[in-house]
């Protein structure tokens, strides 16, 4: 019997991993899609033609340096459900990339390190999290090796995060003794996750035999006071973002993660309503809705291709369908989505609403785009945000510019920097959130386009984009500031100051002037 529409919708689950770096989310990632059959052995980069195999740092950098500096996106299936994993970087110079990443998910999985409990970066992943109401699972991880009192990570948790936990697993034992989880809610126990089917157990007093004779008083007494203390897990309180479901496991030595990966289909949300400017738009509906949050240049360089990432919001993609792109209110043909697997693809006949397609283009599409059947809308939330860093950049052979050009051009549409063209006719000034990203784009310039290249100080350190309601005055200041005045990639305009100082005062002398250190992607559409 064919699958509705509603009934395919509600299968999906679409999620991103956040986490602090090192706190152990790209091997989580990985053991999660083992357990889809994504990947025969954690950590394998080949294709063989009875699976697909892979790893979701694929890029040269994230090998060499044990990070994740791009957004990985993966299709598997699971116990009857489509799971949408969307592995984020976790350093804080590439938060664009996940900022952006967040807009795209329904759920996030937040990955904590055992011993040091919640760092910065976790923090700030979930403030991100809490500002679009994004339903989080929490899972301790590292619980192999030597860590933190349980009790005194889950009340971190509720501190620092103000979210109450509802611990579903317990750890039976801690570093060298830790051997699995005890379900608190069904009394069960599962040691590794090669166990399917967890076992019934009499209370934790049957689990303790497990651990040494020292350790088994203090399980049982800990296990009782979580049942009792800790609150019950309510999934209303979950999806609007009150409480967070914990589990204790180790992700590199196979503990817990089934609990969490079976935690996804049961409690997480299927692919949520998402607000455009004239309505909100309802993830069953007929019609096939999309937006672009990511681009991704060259992830074969045999082929030069460049894919955008679309999250369908609504109805059944086909490949082969018209879609309308709402910026420039043009038809565009659809005839190769794709499915990922990390760096691995294959064509994607229909995509349902939460799934995550690649579009392959020739820089048609761009972040932010909004894609339609038809219908005039655009999808509100996927933002830019003012860079940090501002660097102007130098090319050892000056023959090669008007490739260079070019280049940054891709790179500034990928996402990977920010492009500064000045209105006095200097050289252009790229921007960037954190200096690892200009590590990033000097080996990607090299790398795939052959372009050896350095970076030069800008006598400039801030940009705000600019507006006014009042013309005369907008034109004025661009005319007095000519030489401080820089369009980015859409033609706005941008003002250039040399400190933060220099900004308060031009804000003080021009008060008509509107400087904002956040713009929307393209809330402009076509007629």
């Amino acid at each position: 019997m064919a699958e509705t529409l509603a009934e395919a919708v509600s299968r999906r689950r679409t999620f991103a991993i956040i986490a602090h770096p090192d706190a152990g989310k790209t091997t989580l990632t990985e053991k999660l899609l083992l357990f889809g059959g994504a990947i025969q052995l954690a950590g394998e980069v080949k294709a063989k033609k009875d699976r697909i195999q892979t790893r979701s740092d694929w890029m040269k950098i994230e090998r060499e340096r044990g990070i994740s500096v791009v957004t990985s996106v993966m299709t598997f299936e699971y116990n009857d459900r489509v799971f949408n994993i969307l592995d984020t970087p976790g350093h804080e110079d590439f938060a664009d990339d996940t900022y952006r990443t967040l807009t795209a998910v329904d759920a996030a999985i937040m990955v904590i390190d055992a011993a040091k409990g919640i760092e910065p970066r976790t923090l700030k992943l979930f403030e991100v999290c809490r500002m679009r109401d994004i339903p989080i699972i929490t899972f301790i991880n590292k619980m192999d090796r030597e860590s933190r009192d349980a009790f005194e990570i889950l009340d971190e948790v509720e501190e620092k995060l103000a979210l109450d936990t509802a611990p579903i697993t317990w750890p039976v034992g801690r570093a060298k003794t830790f051997c699995g989880a005890y379900n608190l809610a069904d009394s069960t126990f599962r040691g590794g996750d090669t166990q399917v089917e967890a076992i019934k157990v009499n209370g934790p007093q049957a689990v303790a035999d497990r651990l040494p004779e020292n350790e088994r008083q203090a399980f049982v007494e800990e296990t009782e006071l979580a049942l009792e203390a800790c609150r019950p897990f309510d999934r209303q309180a979950f999806l609007e973002g009150h409480m967070t479901p914990v589990f204790f496991g180790s992700a590199l030595r196979n503990f817990g993660v089934r609990d969490l990966i079976n935690a996804l289909g049961d409690f997480a949300p299927p692919p949520r309503d998402q607000v455009a400017d004239t309505r909100t738009v309802h993830a069953a509906e007929d019609k096939m809705t999309a937006f672009v949050f990511k681009i991704q240049a060259n992830m074969d360089p045999n082929h030069r291709d460049r894919i955008a990432f679309a999250r369908i919001c609504s109805g059944k993609l086909e490949r082969g369908m018209k879609a309308r792109l709402s910026r420039t209110g043009k038809q565009m043909g659809l005839t190769a989505p794709q499915f990922f697997f990390a760096s691995q693809r294959q064509l994607a006949d229909t995509a349902f609403a939460g799934d995550v397609v690649g579009i392959p283009n020739h820089g048609t599409l761009r972040i932010g785009d909004t894609l339609t059947e038809g219908e005039n809308l655009v999808f509100q939330g996927v933002p830019n945000f003012s860079p940090e860093i501002l660097r102007r950049v130098r090319l050892e052979d000056a023959m090669k510019a008007k490739k260079l050009k070019e280049a940054l051009q891709q790179m500034a549409e990928e996402g990977v920097v920010q492009l500064f063209s000045p209105e006095d006719g200097s050289p252009a000034i790229v921007g960037v959130v954190g200096a690892l990203q200009l590590d990033v784009l000097k080996e990607r310039l090299m790398g795939e386009y052959g372009l050896p290249v350095s970076f030069e100080m800008s006598r400039f350190s801030v940009c705000r984009w600019i507006s006014s309601d009042q013309p005369a005055e907008m034109d004025k200041f661009l005319n007095v500031k000519r030489g401080d005045i820089a369009r980015d990639l859409d033609g706005d305009p941008v003002f250039l100051a040399q400190d933060a100082f220099s900004l308060r005062y031009e804000a003080e002398r021009f008060p008509a002037i509107k400087m904002v250190a956040i713009k929307e992607y393209h809330v402009a559409k076509a007629a």
